[in-house]
């Protein structure tokens, strides 16, 4: 997960093409029952299968990337007890500030 910003960017110019071709389909849908709706219709169709797949990769991604820190955890369990304290003391000092 180097590249977080990268998918971060990707998605969202991916989520705006979405939102375009639903505008294009609910303005082409206000008229007459034409070949426009079934163009814009089909474009939008596209474009969801498409985000549907990404977004199943981006899970795979995210699985495994847990089941590593799950393998971790389990081999070096003292590790993360630490850090989960230190976090922990971090935050009551971050808290408790005024």
């Amino acid at each position: 997960m180097t590249n977080t910003p990268d998918n971060i960017k990707q998605m969202s110019v991916e989520m705006q093409h979405i939102m375009d071709h639903a505008k294009a389909l609910v303005d082409a849908t206000s008229g007459e029952v034409d070949e426009r709706i079934k163009s814009a219709r089909a474009a939008l169709k596209e474009r969801l299968d498409s985000a549907k797949s990404e977004s199943c990769a981006l899970e795979d991604r995210l699985l495994d990337q847990v089941k590593v820190a799950d393998e971790f955890i389990h081999i070096k369990p003292y590790y993360a007890i630490g850090g989960t304290f230190l976090a922990g003391l971090f935050l009551g000092w971050f808290m408790s500030r005024k």
